[in-house]
């Protein structure tokens, strides 16, 4: 094994006494959310882990990831925007107007959408923000076939400089031996410590397969290679800003090479709701068991209180029976009053929908609307580290891949900007109705003749849409919509006239008839 190729598992091995830190963390988080996602450390299957007794962690994680998702990658709209400066547009062509390129990169956005749906890219990346949320870190590989990849925390290691960015990023996984090509496999077996005995035939055992992926410069070079066998064809090379692995963090901290997860800022709450939910629930099973004391020196006989049925009559003395109790009620209820403070506390966190609304007879649905923007709206920093460390590497890759595939046309590098469009207005459908319910108040005021008659309506109509970061396109009449409808009402007109015209001129002949008639 030469020296190159084995740098990558020793730096691997190096680089992992960083991460213990954050991996211990996150399966502490793990045990008290979802369990699985990261199991204790040498679980053998998944069901060897302890399902915890409280439900607000995991109820909490799927919440946070189901807006972030929609967040992320919304279903509704697109969640980014392509510009091209003005002076970049007269560069590339003096008698291009502004109207059509817009229209023009409003097609490549929606291009970029179906791209996504076509791909399925939200079932992984929802498994990807719960690994965020948890341990505050997450890789994802964007091949150029196939669907998205994510890498658990136990699965890579990476390297950053002091500005946060990647310097290295080496992904650990295994294969069988089998599955390697032949003349791979021939170099492992000679080069590698694989124990293959002659007398099983059937043996296949796994190989250890390292990703390395660097810097160098502004581009990254990749390769795999196999207990020190470089593998072949898997060498490539990434400009930087379309780098297919993204290693994402939930919070970033300066100086350091892993990311932060939003249940470590509540791991006290949690902890304690998990350790007094656990003792509720142990002291309601014993307490709700019925246990009766017979005076062992009283006329009472065991015999006659366990045989008697019920409603029977039988001999003894009530003062000779009694029935266990813990009389623990006040310890209880403290216990329960406490976990419900906590509980509280934990559900505005989360965003569920049990925070929101007040605990009273008669809550308005504007409070309970401003309440969740409000709540909504605390986590508008967690999508500044996102929008850049996966949303808009994302848009790169894929306008790459609309580029090969010729369904957009090449633009010069550096002249399409794409810009993310994050914010609270992209955590869920319902601020689209808010939007359009905006846009039709503003046209009802522009309709008025005294103000219709100073500005110009629709272009002041198309302002409005655009503040609102609304889709006009199906919305607003164009021009030659209005012309159609204009020139059809029209005709319509003139054919109601017509008719009108022509009744009064046969009204005479038949009254006529009608006296001749009356006449005869």
């Amino acid at each position: 094994m030469s020296q190159s190729q084995s740098e990558v598992a020793k730096l691997y091995f190096k680089l992992e006494a960083d991460r213990l830190i954050y991996l211990d963390r996150a399966r502490q988080a793990s045990l008290l959310t979802i369990p699985s996602i990261f199991p204790p450390e040498g679980s053998s299957s998944a069901t060897d882990f302890v399902t915890p007794y409280q439900s607000v962690g995991a109820r909490g994680v799927n919440n946070l990831a189901s807006k972030l998702l929609l967040t992320l990658l919304p279903t509704n709209n697109s969640f980014f925007q392509l510009t091209i400066d003005d002076f970049d547009l007269a560069a590339i062509d003096s008698e291009a107007e502004r109207g059509k390129v817009e229209e023009g990169l409003a097609r490549i956005e929606r291009s970029a959408q179906q791209e996504i749906d076509a791909r399925a890219l939200r079932v992984p990346t929802f498994e990807a923000v719960k690994h965020l949320l948890i341990s505050g870190n997450s890789l994802l590989y964007m091949p150029k076939k196939g669907a998205l990849k994510v890498y658990k925390l136990n699965q890579y290691v990476v390297d950053r400089s002091t500005s946060g960015e990647i310097n290295k990023i080496i992904i650990k996984e295994t294969a069988l031996l089998e599955s390697l090509p032949d003349s791979i496999r021939t170099q492992v077996l000679e080069n590698g410590d694989i124990p293959i005995e002659s007398n099983e035939p059937n043996s296949n055992p796994e190989v250890t397969v390292f990703t390395c992926i660097r810097r160098e410069g502004k581009k990254f070079v990749a390769h795999q290679e196999v207990e020190g066998v470089v593998l072949p064809n898997s060498e490539s090379i990434y400009p930087e800003e379309r780098m297919p692995y993204l290693a994402l963090r939930f919070n970033a901290v300066d100086g350091e090479h892993y990311g932060r997860g939003f249940i470590e800022e509540y791991y006290g709450d949690l902890n304690s709701l998990e350790i007094l939910t656990k003792a509720i629930v142990q002291g309601s099973a014993a307490a709700a068991k019925v246990l009766f004391l017979v005076n062992p020196n009283g006329t009472t006989k065991k015999q006659t209180l366990a045989n008697s049925p019920n409603g029977a009559i039988a001999d003894g003395n009530a003062q000779d029976v009694s029935v266990l109790q813990l009389e623990k009620f006040n310890d209880f209820r403290i216990a329960q009053e406490t976990a419900s403070q906590i509980t509280e506390r934990l559900s505005f966190a989360f965003l569920l929908n049990s925070a929101v609304q007040r605990n009273a007879e008669r809550v308005t649905a504007e409070e309970i609307r401003f309440m969740a923007q409000e709540l909504e709206a605390a986590l508008g920093g967690v999508y500044s580290t996102l929008s850049q460390e996966f949303q808009l590497p994302l848009v790169e890759i894929l306008l790459k891949k609309m580029e090969d595939s010729k369904k957009m046309p090449r633009f010069p590098k550096g002249v399409l900007k794409p810009k993310i469009m994050t914010g609270l207005g992209a955590l869920g459908r319902s601020q689209d109705l808010g939007k359009l319910m905006q846009f039709v108040e503003m046209a009802k005021v522009l309709a008025d003749p005294a103000i219709s008659g100073e500005i110009n309506v629709g272009d002041a109509l198309s302002r409005v849409a655009s503040s609102l970061d609304m889709d006009t396109q199906g919305l607003i009449k164009s021009d030659e919509q209005k012309a159609e409808e204009q020139a059809a009402e029209q005709e319509q007109m003139q054919q109601m006239q017509q008719a009108d015209m022509a009744g009064k001129a046969v009204a005479p002949a038949i009254n006529a008839m009608s006296k001749q008639q009356q006449g005869g």
